[in-house]
């Protein structure tokens, strides 16, 4: 574990993971949990972790937990022969000096990277500029290099162009992109308008393929966090222009990421206690899965979790 800044890391093509956070019974950080998933995901041959993302609970963590589960996922990598591997930590805040601090949290806590979500809670007094301009604020006080989160789900609808996200991208420090919005067409935008090694991912499993058609780096999705090597194949066939074969696994993928939206980070955590004996519960007011969405999610996954197991 490190206490010092984190060496700036280039950022690989490939498939990342927005990790789970993983709790004890009685509600505090589960570590060991923390590190074997770290362990798996990376020996799955993943191009980097998430910590604190959507599917990370990270509006239910504090500040000193969040810097916890970075040092320890950090360690876990490190000491499992992954000390390459980029770890990206999510810093959103509402106000550009907590966004800031929450940045310099993670470059003491080993992490290589910050991803930000633009504030929106004050959406109606937030315009276009003013937003980029809070990016510019945190990338020119960042320690770390920082990339952008559009989510529309998680930010009261906001939905950034890709004309903003051009704009954001022209400062230095900002490194690149997530799209959840789906938005294909916004993401071969970026692509074409960015400067050279701009990481432009989609941020979700359902269509990591479509991304790479138009020149995206890879995917950030959660379902990966079930089925690495089927996201990681889905890159492979792409790349070795085997498009038929990478058109049917993510067929396969596409469906299971469809049970995951549906059901959520929740749904993620207890699919992974299902299949791998791990997951746990969220936090509250959260809560697993009824027992009609775990038969979805039991039923949803079965063909891709088969094809996971095949490629292990």
């Amino acid at each position: 574990m490190t206490d010092s800044p984190a060496q700036t890391r280039p950022l690989p093509d490939g498939v990342y993971v927005p990790t789970v956070a993983f709790f004890k019974d009685n509600d505090d950080i589960d570590l060991e949990a923390t590190q074997r998933h770290a362990i798996h995901l990376a020996d799955a041959g993943v191009a980097g972790l998430v910590v604190h993302g959507s599917n990370g609970e990270a509006v239910h963590l504090s500040r000193e937990e969040r810097s916890l589960v970075i040092k320890t996922t950090r360690a876990a990598l490190d000491q499992s022969d992954h000390h390459l591997m980029p770890l990206i930590a999510g810093c959103g805040a509402q106000s550009t000096r907590e966004t800031i601090q929450l940045c310099r949290d993670a470059a003491n806590a080993g992490a290589n990277y910050a991803i930000i979500l633009p504030p929106a809670y004050y959406g109606g007094l937030l315009n276009t500029s003013k937003i980029v301009q809070h990016f510019y604020n945190v990338a020119d006080s960042s320690p770390i290099p920082v990339m952008i989160y559009n989510y529309p789900g998680a930010c009261s609808g906001l939905d950034l162009s890709s004309d903003a996200i051009l704009e954001i991208a022209k400062h230095p420090n900002v490194h690149g992109v997530k799209l959840t919005c789906g938005n294909t067409g916004k993401l071969a935008r970026i692509v074409d308008g960015a400067r050279p090694g701009f990481f432009v991912a989609g941020g979700s499993a359902d269509f990591i393929l479509q991304g790479l058609v138009v020149g995206g780096s890879g995917t950030i999705a959660g379902t990966a966090n079930l089925v690495p090597r089927a996201c990681v194949r889905i890159c492979e066939l792409f790349h070795a222009g085997e498009l038929k074969e990478a058109r049917r696994l993510q067929a396969i993928v596409a469906k299971a990421d469809w049970i995951a939206i549906q059901t959520g980070f929740a749904g993620v955590k207890a699919a992974l206690q299902h299949f791998e004996g791990y997951g746990g519960e969220p936090r509250k007011p959260c809560g697993l899965p009824s027992s009609e969405q775990m038969d979805m999610i039991t039923n949803g996954f079965e063909e891709v979790i088969a094809l996971e197991q095949s490629l292990a």
